[in-house]
């Protein structure tokens, strides 16, 4: 008889292989065989209250806060800070937040964008005169200012019902008294220690006698839990202006770093309009730059012209059609996305339908593109956490946080609890391109929280989180709710397509020149695979389960007096999250 241990050695073997799915269900909702979708378990309903995140001890938090009458920024806060503890291989104090948020009371949408800036004392010259052709993927080189703790209290104040200290409690007391890894976490932190051990502090916050915690350890972080006081007792301001700033900038200072006080001091985030597509019928909402949600809006207005419910789900139509609007989208991507203050590129033309149109006429429904250009402007190892929750007053958070690549840069100062993020890996060391690095500059961001109304009403607030399949995964999941008619788990439980070789932001890689690769989780029928060979694509397996989806949908029965509203929530079932309702 096979033990729990031997499903785990398998599960990760096949997470190395690519072939997860094949051991967690949900990759392989497709059935070959019928032709019928299904999920790997139900949609969670609760009347009250809502909450889904990556870590089902999160999700509890936030739903304890909702019980006490929190707003759901309360909660969404509470279990960011949780996760910052129980899954620092995806997330943490050091990296940036994005946010959308839906007000019941005034039946609107706001969006916070909480990216952080590169160091004032950095510059293109510094890197060019040192040799630097690419800014490095670790070490203090890439480290820009940490936007999450100002996110936090941003959207506190404006919001929050709870006093700040009675939201981080929980992740405090957790800090102090431990709380046993999940499996998959371990796995991931495993694979981070042999890279980030070289960085001062590391080791010494993030390790057990120099080794990742392993799978049902308990692991406690007293330093985080003192970074969390800090917060309670001085606010925003005891980490941007307070002797932590100043620990952090010394610490950067001697490991040659350039992050310094003055850069910690002067950050604030930036309230913002999201912006939106209508498909179909349904408004989705995404932060516009210096984030890559527009490129989800891109490929769904290319989409919309195509009947791809009567193509159906998994057929060499749908991810063909798919494909080939990722590419036009990605392009436009790489050369127009940066921080908006460099941008001159109009985002209400490249999210219209004039635009969509006009760069439609590029798809061939026959052959796939080998190479394509970005569009005419009017003046990915990422990982990260996704979670949103909605409360009883009909409050909903869509919220999304990140170190970027794995935990981040490695740089983890003394006494803190959390490591900085990575982010300014991001930028181009070449002149003339939007994303170019500049002192005091956002980075290009992959992190982006989504939001779907139908007629000026909140339908559902999801993320899927994974680098440069973020928009990606968000197009599809909006493809298999409207087009497929999938119910909000089977939509995130459905096989994915993953396509890779594009042009990147970062102009790391050469323009795309072969049409790139095709990557599908288990659970397309060969059928299609052959079919997409013969239009010229390359197609491969899954390297791996590719996202982490969260999702809560809310459906309000009118016609009861006085009206009921439900939510359902639905969580990623390739990663070890929950959804829960009360």
């Amino acid at each position: 008889m096979s033990t729990r241990k031997d499903s785990l050695q398998l599960m990760r073997a096949a997470l190395m292989m690519g072939f997860a799915c094949t051991f967690i269900g949900s990759a392989s909702a497709y059935d070959r065989v019928t032709g019928e979708l299904f999920a790997t378990r139900s949609d969670v309903m609760g009347q009250h209250g809502m909450a889904a995140t990556s870590h089902p001890l999160a999700t509890q938090i936030a739903l304890d806060i909702l019980k006490q009458g929190g707003h759901a920024v309360d909660a969404a806060v509470a279990a960011n800070a949780a996760l910052g503890l129980m899954e620092p291989t995806g997330n943490g104090l050091g990296g940036d937040l994005f946010a959308i948020v839906w007000d019941a009371e005034t039946e609107t949408l706001t969006g916070y964008n909480g990216s952080g800036r590169s160091p004032e004392s950095l510059t293109l010259e510094w890197f060019e005169s040192n040799g630097y052709e690419d800014i490095p993927k670790r070490g203090p080189l890439p480290v820009s200012v940490p936007g999450v703790i100002d996110g936090w209290f941003a959207l506190h104040d404006r919001y929050g019902r709870l006093e700040m200290a009675d939201v981080l409690a929980p992740s405090i007391e957790y800090a102090r008294q431990g709380h046993p890894v999940h499996d998959l976490i371990a796995w991931y932190w495993d694979r981070s220690v042999p890279v980030l051990s070289e960085y001062p502090g590391f080791s010494e916050q993030f390790t057990i006698d120099g080794r990742a915690p392993r799978a049902g350890e308990l692991w406690k972080n007293p330093n985080y839990a003192d970074t969390l006081e800090v917060l309670v007792r001085e606010g925003r301001d005891g980490f941007y202006k307070g002797e932590l700033a100043q620990r952090i900038s010394d610490y950067m200072e001697a490991h040659g770093g350039f992050l310094s006080y003055d850069d910690l001091a002067n950050h604030r985030g930036n309230w913002v309009a999201p912006v939106s597509t209508n498909y179909r019928g349904y408004d989705v909402w995404q932060i516009p730059p210096n984030g890559q949600g527009i490129a989800g809006l891109q490929i769904l207005n290319l989409l919309e012209a195509f009947d791809l419910a009567s193509y159906g789900f998994g057929s060499p139509e749908h991810v063909h059609l798919f494909v080939e609007a990722k590419k036009l989208a990605f392009e436009d991507r790489a050369r127009h996305y940066a921080d908006p203050d460099y941008m001159d590129v109009d985002v209400d033309w490249l999210i219209s339908k004039d635009y969509a149109d006009e760069r439609r006429e590029l798809i061939d429904p026959d052959r796939a593109a080998r190479t394509v250009e970005a569009g005419r402007a009017q003046l990915n190892e990422g990982d990260t956490i996704y979670l949103t929750t909605a409360d009883q007053y009909g409050n909903m958070v869509s919220l999304i946080q990140s170190n970027y690549r794995g935990m981040g840069s490695g740089m983890a100062p003394p006494g803190t609890g959390f490591i900085l993020q990575n982010r300014g890996e991001m930028f181009v060391l070449k002149e003339g391109h939007p994303n170019t690095f500049a002192p005091g500059k956002r980075p290009f961001h992959t992190i982006i929280p989504a939001f779907i109304t139908k007629d000026g009403a909140p339908w559902v607030s999801f993320g899927l989180m994974g680098g440069g399949m973020q928009p990606q995964g968000h197009a599809q999941i909006v493809m298999n709710l409207v087009d497929f008619g999938m119910g909000l788990q089977e939509a995130g439980d459905a096989p994915r397509i993953h396509h890779t070789g594009s042009t990147e932001p970062t102009g790391q890689a050469i323009q795309m020149t072969d049409g790139g690769a095709i990557n599908l989780e288990s659970g397309f029928p060969y059928s299609t695979v052959r079919a997409l060979m013969d239009k010229g694509h390359t197609v491969t397996w899954a390297r791996g389960p590719y996202g982490g989806y969260q999702a809560i949908m809310v459906e309000v029965d009118d016609a009861a007096s006085p009206p009921v509203r439900i939510y359902r929530g639905a969580s990623e079932s390739r990663k070890d999250g929950q959804a829960a309702g009360y």
